[in-house]
């Protein structure tokens, strides 16, 4: 198999931005700036994984990565709305069940007790 990835870590202000993810096969975009991904930052081919939202006045939600200009280019691309943010509603959900489950089986908690745990 495939292994000895080479992670890359890049903010919204790194020089030349659009330098840094144009060879990866995997780009991960969560910033919370709508549209800042586009062609010129995608590899042919490559896997686009958008996790950022940020919702308009009128309730759209947006994300990181400019679907229409990578649309051409990626290889894949997970939508705004709808790809990665029901897996994380889930995932939170279970973690959340999990929490509370374990809390409630060693001691008896109260509920403001209880969410301030599950918050931690």
């Amino acid at each position: 198999g495939q292994r000895d990835a080479t992670v890359t870590v890049c903010h919204h202000l790194t020089v030349d931005l659009a330098a840094s993810p144009r060879h990866a096969e995997i780009v991960v975009v969560a910033v919370g700036v709508p549209g800042l991904v586009t062609a010129e930052h995608v590899a042919d081919g490559a896997i686009v994984v958008d996790v950022g939202t940020t919702a308009t006045d009128d309730g759209t939600l947006l994300g990181d990565v400019d679907a229409a200009s990578v649309e051409g280019r990626a290889g894949g691309l997970t939508p705004v709305p709808g790809g990665v943010g029901p897996v994380t509603t889930a995932l939170l959900l279970a973690n959340t069940v999990t929490a509370a489950t374990a809390l409630s089986t060693t001691t008896h908690h109260d509920a403001g007790v209880l969410v301030g745990a599950v918050a931690r």
